[in-house]
């Protein structure tokens, strides 16, 4: 049955007030849109103090003041008018947004769904003033120096909107996540919030590591790696949790541009990348990231809640993030272990962009290029090698094949356990015994060291069949009497058709009968592993992913399972040499502190903690 036609009506011009309200359901989806508009003017006004006051999830009451410049009186009517602002007059102005609102909608929108009263005072005026949104009437008032703008009754004239607004408690969930975003991004501001009378949250001014820690928690602060790199026009800063502060949910994770609260694919899956070595693919990593940048390489005018941004050149930024945070979690290894990184600059509207064009842009970063970088700042495993461990560990080769060869390379000089050295040269210190034939005890300067030996030379080995992969120098070890082994057709046919994937990774696998595969040789590092496991598993891989994804997409996983099948298992009994080299081999290695799953590889107790559990000094 066809629905009967409308009437035709003549085109007309809307009134203002259904054209604002119409504004309003882009602007003010909710009480927490309300909240994060009026908190970006606040901030724009210069404001070093914020209080903000809810009532029932901010669907009765929402009251932010501020200490900012206050708003003259003969400008309170044009405030409250739709598309008035002082923050931008001219195209070029739209193109180089520096502050965080621009688009002059905000209040005359939350004006035409609420009951708005707003009061202000400018540095020079005797008393403050204060306008009627529904009015427009100006009367004197009293006041401090700043804006407090009073929103009551939100949607109290469009019902069937109030009616999609969750429970109170849901509502103040989201103005209080809000508050928390602007609040991590400006560590120079206090902020206050309250609900129903109630102070909830409480932050002075501090640093932004002190900020972070209190908002994240103490997760989060003892498990973070602070970042500062710049490349051109680009600069990230911030932190970036280990995998330890790895969450099941991705609720701690905070990104801004030019210190505006963003969700950007292009940047989560940036940070998500570099985490993939070091992070199980169930887990999200947390982490707060600041990047700076030429507002003119950046269009933020892209959504009404300006959450969403567009890049000028996508890839250059995708491949800055993602190669700064992986050097910044390639740093976690044992090399960096102690130390204590100087608080990094928050932050804020007061910082001055970084300057650049487009052109020096593209100059810095070209297509195919990696983001160049000053190496001899990102840690002791890029500076030249002190007393001569990094030429010793490079003697060890693949670990634990021959006890003789390697106590034998092993300088004899570093085999006492009790001989103490600087922690600069060894932070792990050397070997006492080993517990259970899983754990390595050492002894370091600050305590006792404890090494899940498995998961360490795991990850030793993973990063090398990384570099080798990378390099296309996979050294291959030929086996004297080749492995054979029952096969289907499917393995028979995968490894025939598939020999170019199979000889990159360093494998030389054979059909010799309808039914048989022969293993003639496997890369050297895993030499000593089931030849026969190791061949089943490759050609499992490259059978569900093709060849080409395996060596690009899928590379990592099978080197990890390679990395895993090949390395020393629990109940292995390991000579105090092995136990050393295992030592060295993770001082020298990135991301030795992580294994490919993201569990810890080793922890530190100190002699303090060490103290407390005997009650020594108490």
């Amino acid at each position: 049955m066809n629905a009967p036609l409308s009437p035709i009506r003549a085109i007309q011009q809307l009134p203002d007030n259904l054209i604002s309200q119409i504004a309003a359901g882009e602007v003010v989806e909710r009480p927490s849109a309300v909240v994060k508009e009026l908190l970006e003017n606040a901030l724009d006004a210069g404001a070093t103090q914020i209080t903000v006051r809810l009532e029932q999830g901010g669907v009765k009451r929402i009251a932010i003041t501020d200490n900012g410049r206050g708003i003259a009186p003969e400008q309170l009517p044009l405030a409250l008018a739709r598309h008035a602002t002082s923050k931008i007059s001219s195209l070029h102005d739209l193109e180089n947004v520096a502050t965080l609102g621009f688009r002059g909608e905000a209040l005359a929108s939350i004006a035409s769904v609420s009951q708005l009263t707003l009061t202000s005072r400018t540095a020079d005026a005797g008393h403050a003033s204060e306008i009627d949104g529904s009015t427009l009437a100006v009367t004197p008032s009293s006041g401090a120096q700043g804006t407090t703008v009073d929103v009551q009754d939100l949607y109290f004239n469009t019902p069937a909107r109030r009616k999609f607004l969750k429970s109170d408690q849901t509502e103040f969930g989201h103005c209080a996540e809000v508050v928390r975003r602007i609040a991590l991004a400006r560590p120079d501001v206090s902020f206050s919030l309250t609900h129903n009378g109630k102070t909830v949250d409480h932050w002075i001014i501090t640093e932004i590591g002190k900020r972070s820690a209190s908002i994240l928690g103490n997760e989060f602060a003892n498990a973070r790696l602070a970042l500062d790199e710049g490349a051109g026009p680009l600069r990230l800063h911030g932190f970036v949790g280990l995998p330890t502060a790895s969450k099941a949910r991705a609720d701690a994770q905070y990104f801004y541009v030019n210190g505006r609260f963003v969700r950007d694919k292009l940047l989560v899956h940036a940070v998500r990348a570099a985490y993939q070595d070091v992070l199980h693919g169930d887990r999200y990593p947390s982490y707060v990231l600041g990047l700076d940048l030429d507002p003119a390489l950046v269009d933020v005018n892209v959504h009404p809640s300006k959450i969403e941004v567009r890049f000028r050149d996508s890839r250059a930024v995708h491949q800055f993030v993602f190669h700064a945070v992986s050097r910044a979690l390639a740093q976690t290894s044992a090399t960096s272990f102690g130390a204590t990184p100087a608080p990094l600059p928050s932050p804020s509207g007061a910082m001055p962009w970084i300057r650049g064009s487009q052109e020096h842009l593209q100059a810095i970063l070209q297509p195919g290029v990696q983001v160049p970088q000053q190496q001899t700042s990102f840690g002791p495993q890029f500076a030249p090698a002190a007393n001569g461990v990094a030429q010793t560990t490079a003697n060890y080769g693949a670990l634990f094949t021959d006890n003789q060869r390697v106590a034998a390379n092993y300088p004899t000089a570093l085999q006492p356990a009790s001989q103490t050295l600087p922690s600069d040269d060894f932070p792990l210190g050397f070997a006492l015994a080993q517990l259970h034939g899983i754990y390595i005890l050492a002894q370091n300067t600050k305590g006792l060291v404890l090494v899940d030996m498995h998961a360490a030379h795991e990850r030793i080995l993973y990063e090398q069949l990384k570099g080798a992969l990378d390099e296309d120098a996979m050294q291959v070890q030929p086996l004297l009497i080749p492995v054979t082994f029952f096969a289907d057709a499917v393995e028979v046919g995968t490894a025939e058709e598939n020999q170019e994937t199979l000889h990159a990774l360093g494998f030389d696998i054979a059909a010799i009968s309808p039914t048989t595969l022969a293993v003639r040789s496997v890369p050297a590092l895993l030499k000593n592993a089931d030849a026969q496991t190791l061949a089943r598993d490759v050609l499992r891989d490259v059978r569900e992913f093709g060849g080409s994804r395996v060596l690009v997409e899928r590379r990592n996983e099978l080197l990890g399972t390679l990395a895993c099948h090949t390395a020393v298992r629990a109940n292995r009994s390991l000579t105090a040499p092995e136990m050393n080299a295992l030592l060295r081999q993770m001082e020298a290695t990135e991301r030795a502190d992580q294994c490919n799953h993201g569990r810890p590889t080793w922890s530190q107790l100190a002699l303090s903690d060490l103290d407390k559990l005997f009650l020594r000094g108490q």
